[in-house]
């Protein structure tokens, strides 16, 4: 008896409902009303150079699973960046665009398709062995979203002198078995612009590993650049071709990191020493 009781208490400590954060914070946190800093003033004038890079995030690499974990929403509300997106888009708040059309809006069902979800028509027997369609709701698979693809423009602002980036927009993808194709298959969802999601990231808390009482927004992460990607491509006059187009293996990480040089040694350039 004695054994039973020792072997549930030590479930208990060691299940999610023994690490809940339900009893709520020592003190109040004001997060909530929170806004993002505005951008300073960019005139045209103050922009000399400008490129546009494409980078890919992996959330599964230690540095960007900030942006990945909770897989469900937390007793105390923290979620993760696509619950954060989805809730948006789902209510109408914020809108959605097409991968390929950045200007024509995708309404929360054209995405949930895409993330395996939606009702489905499935063949079921009932009481009396009769073969009847039934329609059943899926949930959309949200813990699949395992990468996204940003659109960045670094530009050199002569009026600070400095080189600087601004995300444009954010675009998750589904990476996922495909039981069809017999193979793993990445799918592109849609694309958001990132200014007018930044209020609604202000808002939201993401998981600081080192210090629970400093946790940052995802507005934040996003500025400070507190994560990890690769640039997949950057702007060019072969119609914006990725990298893997024209370059394969090792060699296209070899070009992504020339690149990424480039674009760190611009700064210094401009100066004398």
């Amino acid at each position: 008896m004695k054994r039973l009781l020792l072997l549930g208490l030590i479930v208990l400590l060691f299940s999610p409902a023994g690490f809940s954060q339900s009893f709520g914070d020592i003190y109040e946190k004001s997060i909530e009303d929170n806004e993002a800093i505005p951008y300073p003033f960019l005139r045209e004038a103050d922009v000399i150079w400008s490129r546009r890079m494409w980078r890919l995030i992996d959330l599964r690499e230690k540095m960007n699973q900030s942006l990945y974990y909770p897989l469900t929403e937390r007793p105390d509300g923290r979620k993760n960046l696509m619950q954060i997106i989805l809730g948006e888009v789902k209510a109408g708040n914020l809108n959605a665009f097409d991968v390929d059309q950045m200007t024509v809006s995708v309404t929360y069902s054209d995405i949930e398709t895409k993330l395996g979800g939606g009702p489905d028509t499935v063949q079921i027997p009932d009481m009396n062995g009769v073969i009847r369609d039934t329609v059943i709701y899926e949930a959309p698979k949200q813990d699949e979203v395992k990468q996204l693809m940003l659109l960045e423009e670094w530009y050199f602002d002569k009026k600070h002198s400095k080189v600087d980036v601004r995300i444009i927009g954010i675009s998750p993808i589904r990476v996922f078995f495909d039981p069809q194709l017999d193979r793993m298959s990445r799918v592109q969802l849609f694309w958001i612009r990132y200014e007018d999601f930044r209020d609604t990231f202000a808002r939201h808390e993401a998981f600081n590993r080192n210090n629970d009482a400093q946790r940052i927004s995802f507005d934040d992460l996003f500025l400070q650049r507190r994560f990890s990607g690769t640039i997949y491509a950057e702007s060019n006059v072969y119609d914006d071709r990725l990298i893997n187009q024209y370059k394969v293996g090792k060699s296209a990480l070899y070009e992504a990191e020339r690149i990424e040089h480039e674009l760190r040694n611009f700064e210094h350039d401009l100066w004398e020493y």
